[in-house]
């Protein structure tokens, strides 16, 4: 009797070990989907969703499963937030998937990229017990990655533009020397008390006539009449005040033998005069005088509605009044600096003879970087509180790859002065270095300077915001800007600003290489690659593993030019 029910009892267990195991057994890639299908650094990161599928009659009730997407390279891997899945009849928080009808389920990782990423795989791996039994479900590929097209950043960045700290220097300064001839109320000689500020005046000219490095542009005679009495009786007397000032002004210059022009006019009732003194004076009830002139545009209405507040025109006419009836004697003239060959051998040859602008300026006179360096370097001896040469130093280094030495000096600039263009360029050696939360934070107090669109367009593709990096790029021509736009999938735009890059460089070809695989142009593709690589040997290597050119990996063409 026991051997009867022994043989059917065995067979039995067999058919539900073999059921459970089939219920859990290997699964097919064609269960899962990625988004994107090629994975893709973006920012940094190399982010992917993952939407599966488990089949009809396959999970089994009693079952848990782990599922980890892992991302493999050769010699490495990195392991993605795990998911975890369970049976009808397990007693848990996790999804339950259906026996009768399976079920659906997205994942969704992240990894931080490397350079090896750029060959590899990404398979779901599976962890399983059924009750107290271990099952095996082989690993699945789901994928292949990763294209790495973002990461360029690192190497456009060493065309970027770094903030100059900008030299003031005028070759010609305009200065204007006044005087003002003082009349008496309703008279228009010049008293002998006067005669004073003419000499004065006079000697100003002779001393900028004389000068070498002066040149007179003219002389203004303004004369002007206080707006009290009759508009007639104030525009003879402001007429005779400049007529006698110019004359007294063309005499000295005919006696001291200058040329120069005299140009007169006169204002008949100096309202605007009148408005800025009344302002700037502690007078009782001044802003009802200022009212009544912002009411009255006609001058004897104006007069008599001041005339009506007894209380202050007393004061008006002893303290205001007065100062309005003058003639203003003006001289122009320019001040004209050294020449640009004066400016470029005293560099040279006695920095000490130039002043702070015109020994930065000098630095524009050339265009070596070394002879730009020993004059920015000279500059810090001379002006040691001036931040700009530091600044322009650390840009000199960043520009020749030199991050450290960049760094120190704008370093040393920022001691002196945290200007707007320091903190860009200590934005762009942080995101050079890779420290995004660094640029960041710089970037953010360089509010002013005039490259800050180009260095916050660098910092948006390193951190994945492509639209906003295109955005503040603007029309910038650089390597950077025509990444930002591939990133963005403005394939036309970017083919635009790499056509007019200013000094186009291994990374310009290779960027035109990338337009014209994600445009099907097979001759753009191999013809560019092969300019990239005769400038920099190393990007034919990176080519041969970069998955922008996957569909070229088996073309004789592209193997050509890539070596």
């Amino acid at each position: 009797m026991i051997k009867k029910l022994y043989l059917p009892l065995l067979m039995a267990m067999i058919v539900a070990f073999s059921s459970c195991s089939k219920k859990m057994g290997e699964l097919s890639s064609d269960y899962f989907t990625t988004t994107p299908q090629v994975l893709e650094a973006v920012g940094g990161k190399v982010p992917v969703t993952i939407n599966g599928k488990f089949p009809e009659k396959y999970f089994n009730k009693k079952a848990v499963l782990e599922v980890t997407p892992v991302l493999k390279w050769d010699g490495g891997e990195v392991r993605g937030q795990q998911a975890v899945f369970q049976g009808e009849k397990v007693a848990g928080n996790d999804q339950t998937i259906s026996y009768a009808m399976g079920g659906n389920f997205t994942m969704r990782t992240s990894y931080d990229y490397v350079p090896e990423m750029a060959k590899s795989e990404l398979y779901l791996e599976f962890s399983g017990t059924v009750g107290n039994k271990v099952v095996s479900i082989p690993a699945v590929k789901i994928a292949d990655g990763v294209i790495a097209t973002s990461e360029l950043i690192g190497g456009t960045l060493e065309t970027a533009n770094p903030a100059n700290g900008d030299d003031a220097f005028q070759r010609i300064i305009k200065e204007a020397y006044q005087e003002n001839i003082m009349f008496l109320i309703q008279q228009a000689n010049i008293r002998s008390s006067e005669l004073n500020k003419a000499k004065t005046f006079n000697q100003e000219v002779a001393a900028v006539n004389d000068a070498e490095n002066k040149k007179i542009t003219n002389i203004e005679v303004s004369a002007y009449a206080s707006p009290d009495g009759a508009y007639s009786l104030n525009d003879r007397l402001a007429g005779n005040r400049e007529s006698n000032t110019t004359k007294m002004l063309e005499k000295d210059l005919k006696k001291a033998k200058i040329d120069a022009a005299i140009d007169g006019k006169y204002t008949a009732e100096d309202w605007e005069g009148f408005q800025e003194l009344v302002s700037k004076s502690n007078i009782q009830d001044k802003e009802l005088i200022l009212r009544v002139l912002s009411m009255y545009q006609d001058p004897e209405r104006r007069e008599q509605e001041i005339k009506n507040i007894s209380s202050v025109y007393k004061t008006l006419a002893d303290e205001v009044l007065p100062e309005l009836r003058r003639s203003r004697m003006t001289l122009n003239y320019e001040i004209i600096g050294k020449s640009d060959e004066e400016i470029s051998a005293l560099a040279t040859s006695d920095p000490s003879q130039l002043n702070l602008e015109e020994i930065l300026y000098a630095t524009t006179l050339t265009s070596d970087p070394a002879k730009k360096e020993a004059i920015f370097t000279q500059t810090t001896k001379q002006f040691p509180n001036d931040y700009r040469a530091y600044n322009n130093l650390g840009k000199l280094a960043y520009e020749a790859g030199d991050l450290d030495k960049a760094q120190s000096y704008l370093k040393k600039a920022e001691s002196i002065k945290a200007a707007p263009e320091v903190n860009m360029n200590l934005g762009l050696v942080a995101l050079a270095k890779g420290d995004k939360a660094t640029a960041e934070s710089y970037l953010g107090k360089a509010a002013g300077a005039r490259e800050l669109g180009e260095a916050l367009g660098n910092l948006y593709v390193a951190q994945g915001q492509y639209d906003r990096a295109v955005s503040s790029f603007g029309d910038t021509k650089t390597n950077s800007a025509a990444l930002a736009q591939i990133l963005a999938k403005d394939y036309n735009k970017a083919s635009n600003t790499l056509e007019n890059v200013e000094n186009k460089d291994a990374y310009t070809d290779y960027l035109k290489a990338v337009v014209g695989a994600r445009t099907n142009n097979k001759n753009a593709v191999t013809s560019n690659l092969k300019a990239a690589v005769a400038k920099d040997p190393s990007l034919g290597k990176k080519a041969a593993s970069d998955l922008e050119f996957s569909k070229y990996f088996t073309d004789a063409d592209f193997a050509s030019a890539i070596n």
